[in-house]
């Protein structure tokens, strides 16, 4: 179901908002994004949520795409893409719906993107000045998928697992026709590395989650690991078989 409001004057950004069940800080997310990055249109893709998250981001004037039962994060962002590709978007900023992204944030994770310098922009928690509290298992994951990724590209990502990206046309056009569906942030930037598309880096900040509740248990926690260890890994055999043939 799409709500047909637009929001922002510059066709070329969208900002893609993945929400489910986050209505205690979407509009403030919104808001936010509004003062910080004025020019870019907005989508929320409401996945499944029960509670009024598609309500509350309407009431903002904002597009709103809204899954009929809960897909995963994957989907919501594939979702976000095939809208931006779409509607003839140049560039897709993906931003947390429940707060835990800077809108401040947003003009320095963009400004590679619109000066041709990459093709997609990581926003690193672990780069700036500032220091991100989290526990230690989710450090130890991070770290993990920081050095297999290194292994097999040659290129440090200090931060992996981030959420708060933004890519250009060529990856929209790429990742609307297939994006990874579980717990897809390390295995797209394997895919990018594939393809042979520009990566960068660039310090942000985070605050931790103040409304709703994590979906990522321990036990979904080494699934997510094994899952998403494994789909690197073929990803890198993908790319090796490219190469010799």
């Amino acid at each position: 179901m799409e709500n047909s409001k637009r929001t922002g004057s510059d066709h070329s950004i969208l900002v893609i908002i993945p929400a489910f069940n986050e209505q205690a800080s979407i509009g403030q997310v919104i808001d936010e994004i509004h003062v910080n990055l004025p020019q870019a249109s907005i989508v929320v893709v409401n996945d499944g949520s029960k509670d009024k998250t598609a309500e509350v981001a309407g009431r903002k004037g904002v597009f709103v795409l809204s899954h009929l039962r809960n897909l995963g994060i994957g989907s919501a962002v594939q979702t976000g893409l095939m809208f931006a590709r779409r509607k003839g978007y140049e560039i897709a900023i993906q931003v947390d719906g429940d707060g835990q992204h800077y809108p401040g944030d947003l003009k320095t994770l963009v400004t590679p993107v619109l000066e041709g310098e990459a093709d997609l922009v990581i926003g690193s928690r672990f780069r700036g000045a500032g220091v991100f509290f989290s526990t230690l298992p989710r450090r130890i994951g991070i770290f993990f998928f920081s050095c297999l990724l290194y292994v097999l590209t040659g290129q440090w990502i200090s931060d992996p697992t981030s959420g708060f990206r933004a890519m250009n046309r060529s990856l929209i056009d790429r990742f609307a026709d297939r994006y990874p569906m579980d717990y897809p942030e390390p295995e797209v930037l394997m895919s990018v590395c594939r393809f042979g598309h520009r990566m960068k880096e660039v310090p942000v900040s985070m605050k931790p989650r103040t409304t709703g509740v994590s979906s990522i248990s321990f036990f979904r926690a080494v699934y997510y690991m094994l899952k998403v260890t494994y789909a690197i890994i073929m990803e890198s055999v993908r790319e090796r078989e490219l190469q010799s043939t």
